[in-house]
């Protein structure tokens, strides 16, 4: 296999140089992390027997690449209690319980009768006329404004931290924009695909029973591994929260470890240029390395800047992605100095209650062990595309505008017993309007460059799952055309 350069060390970096060598354990691959940290926005630490996690909390176990490559790596998921099950909105002064059933929602205090039927409405509701609809938009057309405001907005600030009038809902929720385009209605379409998983898992029984005869035959091993796979994938309407018991840097220590001297932190990448048929990598301490094949695998405002002198059409596309700023704010305390019983997983807040703080993730009640032996532990986010200049303020001013925030929402009047604070000054990739037209023109121009690729999650997928698919995807593309 020729020589291959990655850019990034981040997930999508380190699990596609991780797919690389499970083919072919002799390839000359190298990772270049500008940080002197792999992992990008996964970043676990344990601070005072507190877990902190600076990013990602977890991901979703519905789908299978990630808990294979877990396995891959021997390390043991870790589901959240059923706690996290419960959800809450803020609206209207209180805490209010997300519905987590249809009979649930009917009862809710969440939206008002009026919402509620205007919800039902939906089976009825138009199709839209557009390719390319905002989320709000989307949601207005569908559930109606007050389903919009308490629901799908703090729903947009919880995933992105961005603005439901500026994201694309096909970037951002292919799912739902393919189920409204394919039966006309989100109802409609859960109902016919309720249907058709209730059909799979009847076909599934009845293949068991007829397997049970021949218990060591390769279909009836396959039938289980598949059975299994299925039961550990689709638990819950849209999968369990899954961590690691030290958290989520476990998978990127994991794969650290696997990498050894193929990983090389504090190797900033400045520019890469073309040099016939491969391409010379250039690093901010003068280094050059040569390589047949470079994949750029960090954020999209720095493939821009490695791209400029190469390309800078596509590198002016790259740098329209926005990424808003976003701290995470940790505090512990006490648990007898907190009257609520943080039953639940934590609470988002619709923009237009004007709160200063995205919601709170009531971390040591999601996960066993992320907080010392009586005490708690919650993680707000601050900042998103609507109000990035208050992530931005200095620790002190930090502190008080999440404490002042937990006062009036949570009735929580004690100060802090510990305090970790993260800054991400350019956070999480905003899919707008146009990100799909935006991918087709980086495709095309892509074309004209042998063996140079994008990946990450400022292209299709800001999730872990969908960086790990990403990954894969993108190495088995790669062997191909070596293997050509």
């Amino acid at each position: 296999m020729d020589r291959i350069v990655i850019v990034g060390g981040g997930i999508s970096g380190l699990s596609l140089s991780y797919a690389l060598l499970e083919s072919d354990p002799s390839a000359d691959v190298v990772v270049f992390e500008s940080e002197k940290r792999a992992g990008g926005k996964i970043w676990t630490e344990k601070v005072n027997g507190f877990l902190c996690e600076g990013g990602v909390n977890g991901f979703l176990d519905n789908r299978a690449k990630t808990l294979e490559l877990a396995s891959k790596l021997l390390i043991n998921p870790l589901r959240s209690s059923d706690a996290a099950r419960k959800r809450y909105v803020f609206s209207g002064g209180k805490l209010r319980l997300l519905p987590e059933s249809p009979l649930s929602f009917l009862s809710s205090d969440l939206l008002s009768l009026y919402g509620r039927l205007r919800v039902m409405y939906e089976f009825f509701a138009p199709r839209g006329s557009s390719d390319d609809e905002t989320l709000a938009d989307f949601a207005r057309r569908r559930l109606g404004k007050e389903a919009y405001e308490k629901l799908i907005d703090p729903m947009a600030s919880g995933i992105y931290a961005g603005n439901p009038e500026l994201l694309s809902l096909k970037s951002c929720f292919p799912k739902i924009f393919k189920l409204e385009e394919k039966y006309g209605s989100l109802i409609k379409g859960m109902i016919k695909l309720q249907r058709a998983r209730e059909k799979e898992r009847r076909t599934d029984k009845l293949q068991t029973l007829y397997e049970s005869d021949r218990p060591n035959s390769p279909a009836s091993l396959r039938e289980a591994g598949r059975a299994k796979l299925q039961t550990k994938v689709s638990a819950g309407p849209g999968g369990t929260l899954t961590s690691f018991h030290n958290g989520m840097g476990m998978i990127i220590d994991s794969l650290k470890s696997y990498l050894e001297e193929r990983l090389r932190v504090g190797g900033k990448v400045i520019s890469v240029e073309r040099k016939g048929k491969r391409y010379a990598v250039h690093l901010s301490d003068g280094m050059i390395v040569e390589a047949e094949i470079v994949v750029i695998a960090s954020p999209a405002y720095s493939a821009a800047e490695i791209l400029k002198n190469l390309d800078r059409h596509l590198s002016s596309v790259l740098s329209e992605i926005i990424y808003p700023s976003v701290s995470v704010v940790c505090f512990g305390y006490r648990k007898e100095r907190i009257a609520n019983k943080l039953d639940g997983f934590g609470f988002l807040i619709p923009y237009k209650e004007r709160r200063k703080i995205l919601g709170a993730l009531w971390d040591s009640s999601i996960f066993p062990g992320r907080a010392p032996d009586g005490y708690v532990l919650l993680r707000s986010m601050v900042g998103g595309a609507r109000a990035s200049e208050i992530a931005m303020q200095d620790d002190s001013r930090l502190i008080d505008v999440v404490a002042e925030e937990l006062k009036d929402i949570m009735d929580i009047k004690a100060q802090p017993d510990f305090v970790k604070i993260y800054r991400h000054e350019k956070a999480i990739p905003q899919y707008n309007i146009g990100h799909d037209r935006k991918l087709k023109t980086v495709d095309e121009m892509l074309l004209k460059y042998k063996n140079l690729y994008l990946t990450g999650n400022a292209y299709r997928g800001i999730g872990v799952n969908d960086c790990i698919e990403n990954s894969y995807k993108l190495a088995e593309t790669i062997i191909r055309k070596e293997e050509i």
